[in-house]
């Protein structure tokens, strides 16, 4: 069975709740997209991490568009933190990976107004089956099914990714707790992504608890 080939466009689905029809840690997911985008572009050696922040080792990513666009901003900013990245466009992000899924098949989206004003967006994963073998892949690498070193670089960040979002569509709170060494563990593949990720989360959380 085929999988997206981002990180980001994988998050997305793995974030998606097949029995209630859409994604879920909806205020977190563009900051998981975010993420996802930053550590794809550092997989595919398009990112180094240096002192400060990440710097843009390649020139393009030319077989896609959202990674390029990424890519270009680090590329022409002053050297700015990996918290900053993350944050930098998440409110655009879900939107962004949920454009190129639709546009690759992989989910189907209906798009209508509340009371003909507020914009909606029903997303249909069109092959569930997808969606089941992320969460089995996450499920086993957070379990401890094999050594680290036996696990895929991509499925690593994937499953670090989602430890510190801790979603639910993989496995309950509690137990994400019980293993969350496991995920940091993971998470050295695409360091440091997950903590920036995690920095993100907080900050978020704070503003609100202070508004």
């Amino acid at each position: 069975m085929d999988l997206p080939g981002s990180l980001p466009q994988r998050l997305y689905l793995l974030a998606y709740d097949i029995e209630r029809g859409r994604p879920t840690a909806r205020w977190k997911l563009g900051y998981l997209m975010r993420a996802g985008i930053l550590a794809e572009l550092l997989l595919r050696g398009c990112l180094d991490d240096a002192t400060g922040g990440p710097v843009a080792s390649r020139t393009a990513v030319p077989d896609d568009a959202l990674l390029d666009a990424a890519l270009q901003q680090i590329a022409a900013s002053r050297r700015r933190t990996w918290q900053h990245w993350v944050n930098k466009g998440s409110h655009r992000a879900v939107r962004q990976v949920r454009d190129q899924l639709e546009a690759g098949g992989w989910i189907r989206v209906r798009r209508t107004r509340l009371l003909g004003v507020i914009p909606l967006a029903k997303v249909t994963v069109r092959d569930t089956r997808v969606v089941r073998r992320l969460t089995s892949t996450v499920s086993s690498a957070m379990r401890g099914g094999q050594p680290l070193s036996r696990v895929e670089p991509r499925d690593a960040a994937l499953t670090a990714l989602a430890s510190v979002i801790r979603l639910r569509t993989v496995m309950p709170w509690r137990q994400w707790r019980a293993v969350r060494e496991r995920g940091e563990a993971l998470g050295v593949v695409v360091a440091p992504v997950p903590r920036a990720l995690h920095k993100a989360i907080q900050a978020a959380q704070a503003a609100a608890a202070g508004s």
